[in-house]
């Protein structure tokens, strides 16, 4: 079931995008009296369709294969191919008679819709839902230093104050992009009292992909919310809101330190000192394979706070986070190509998309990431590459520099070489995706 629901968010999600992506083309065509040939939600690859009606001079449909669509515009060289249409007489109706500023509108519309449709999404979720994050400032205990974490020279109990003296408000931000991904990328910590700096190493978004978990945590107190139905910390006792002090007699204070003497007692039968109430239990629990005794925790540590916006507010935050969104991408981009951040680690294809959607419908998640994949795919459309919105922008600012249009011929290999391009990406990305999940 859970594969079903990412398989349907990517589906719901992409054709979202795709369709107010050719929506833009398509509105910009008309507007300049172009003919639109064919307007399609997913591909009619082969000449298969599930639904297709004409009006006017445009035929709407919805092809078989999921993953796209498009506009066909008449009188332009696109992945149609269609070169006996244009050995022919230019027509009034076509996209190569109207003006290059003209022609430049219509290739640079969908990429604009998509832009503002990233923003447009991003505004209503922040005026609906409203901004809930963690202050830092509660992050009383410090963090807990994972594997990664170590790595550079952290410590649990370490308090991430500031990152390169800039105070850090929202604990979540140490995970950001902005930080993974950013150049010369120092934290501020204070350890024990004695303020020092950690450096973010420039490939450390390599390892953070590979390994999300193994990075750091927030320290925190605990106790029971609920014990697992048929779990041996059920068997054991114990109940909600209780609190487990030692192990074995060795007290603790933290539900990191908790989860370390589990894992030293793997498969073992331990001892628990239980404060209930006002009360302190000695309970028998048995310790599985895995090192878990099988309870929800809680804590009463941290007091999250939620930002309230107006609709007249909600606006120029869902640009900002927009604006961040592409500047977070772009930076990723430049780390792939200057070989700071591997390609394989981080290009992900559908089975990656779908994955990141995850297996329960969250529309709060949902909505998230369209927004996110809409900025994401606004950039990567306006890449000056043969075949994408980007090459055709490159091709009409040459020729209006020029004076005249490019050669059919030229453009006609140029999209061919760009297809190749993307058809190459396409499939790098599939089988990338495919050996993440075997492997």
């Amino acid at each position: 079931m859970e594969v079903l629901v990412m398989i349907g968010q990517l589906i719901l999600g992409l054709s979202i995008l795709v369709f107010f992506h050719e929506l833009g083309h398509y509105t910009a065509a008309r507007a300049f009296g172009i003919k639109v040939e064919k307007f399609y939600l997913f591909f009619d690859a082969w000449g298969f369709k599930l639904f297709s009606f004409k009006r006017g001079d445009t035929e709407y449909g919805i092809g078989w294969l999921p993953f796209g669509g498009y506009v066909k515009i008449a009188g332009m060289i696109d992945e149609s191919m269609d070169t006996e249409q244009m050995q022919k007489a230019p027509e009034p109706w076509e996209f190569r008679s109207k003006p290059a500023w003209q022609r430049l509108i219509v290739m640079i519309a969908g990429v604009l819709v998509n832009a503002v449709l990233a923003v447009f999404i991003f505004a209503l979720m922040v005026w609906h839902y409203g901004e809930t994050y963690l202050p830092n400032s509660q992050v009383k205990y410090g963090i807990v230093a994972h594997e990664l974490a170590k790595e550079i020279g952290l410590q649990t109990g370490d308090k991430i104050v500031s990152i390169n003296r800039q105070t850090l408000e929202r604990f979540e931000d140490i995970l950001s992009p902005k930080v993974l991904l950013g150049e010369n990328m120092v934290l501020n910590i204070d350890r024990n009292g004695t303020l020092m700096d950690i450096a973010i190493p420039d490939d450390f978004a390599n390892k953070f992909t590979d390994k999300r978990d193994a990075f750091l945590d927030k320290r925190m107190t605990f106790f029971v919310a609920q014990p697992l139905p048929g779990s041996n910390a059920s068997k054991a006792g114990l109940k909600p809101e209780d609190r487990i002090i030692a192990l074995n007699g060795a007290p603790f204070s933290f539900f990191d330190e908790f989860q370390q003497l589990l894992k030293d007692n793997k498969d073992k039968e331990v001892q628990l000192s239980v404060l209930r109430a006002t009360d302190t239990l000695l309970l028998k629990a048995k310790v599985d394979a895995e090192g878990k005794l099988g309870f929800m925790p809680d804590t009463k540590d941290f007091e999250l706070k939620t930002i309230e916006y107006t609709l007249a507010q909600a606006i120029p935050m869902g640009t900002t986070k927009a604006w961040n969104a592409l500047v977070d991408n772009a930076r990723g981009l430049s780390k792939i190509f200057r070989g700071k951040v591997s390609a394989s680690k981080s290009v992900q294809g559908p089975i990656g998309i779908a994955q990141i959607y995850g297996g329960q419908w969250i529309w709060s998640k949902f909505w998230y990431l369209t927004g996110l994949i809409s900025i994401i795919l606004a950039f990567m459309n306006i890449l000056p590459i043969p075949a994408l919105d980007g090459g055709h922008v490159v091709f009409l600012i040459a020729e209006m520099i020029k004076g005249k249009p490019l050669s059919i011929k030229f453009m006609e290999k140029a999209q061919m070489v760009g297809m190749v391009l993307l058809f190459g990406l396409m499939i790098f990305a599939v089988f990338n995706d495919v050996i993440k999940l075997l492997f």
